[in-house]
């Protein structure tokens, strides 16, 4: 039962994200795709997950202890504020302390995720800026 829930919350999600999708305003100079395109394969890839999970449920779902509800909780918490501190602290200070904090959490030792941390924000930083020039978050520090 709680699988064919979560089904039909993230169908519902997924209706609402395609729906936001259709009203991004388009500029007269933009490529063909336009920037609804990825959105738009989003929204669709949650309502066919989505479908699956209604249409074949777990039939032996059990929830995970108190302790790993905590943990998720926090895990969300984290991406919340790392949106949020997008547009204060810039991509790349943002990306380092959230994909730190990921990589502690994954079982790094608090040296080794801060490195993870700098070297996946980098990176990502190096693809998606650099090299495809997408603009992304500009903090105070210019990055």
């Amino acid at each position: 039962m709680s699988d064919r829930i979560l089904g039909g919350a993230g169908l519902a999600l997924s209706a609402f994200y395609i729906w936001q999708a259709t009203r991004i305003q388009e500029s007269f100079m933009s490529d063909p795709v336009g920037p609804k395109g990825f959105p738009l394969i989003i929204g669709a890839a949650l309502a066919i997950a989505s479908l699956a999970i209604i249409l074949r449920p777990d039939p032996a779902a059990h929830w995970p202890a108190a302790g790993k509800l905590l943990e998720i909780l926090v895990a969300a918490a984290v991406m919340v504020a790392y949106g949020l501190a997008l547009e204060d602290l810039g991509f790349v200070p943002a990306t380092i302390l959230a994909s730190a904090y990921f990589s502690w959490r994954l079982g790094a030792r608090p040296l080794e995720a801060a490195a993870a941390g700098v070297a996946i924000s980098v990176g990502i930083y190096a693809v998606f800026h650099l090299a495809l020039g997408l603009n992304l978050a500009v903090g105070p520090l210019g990055v």
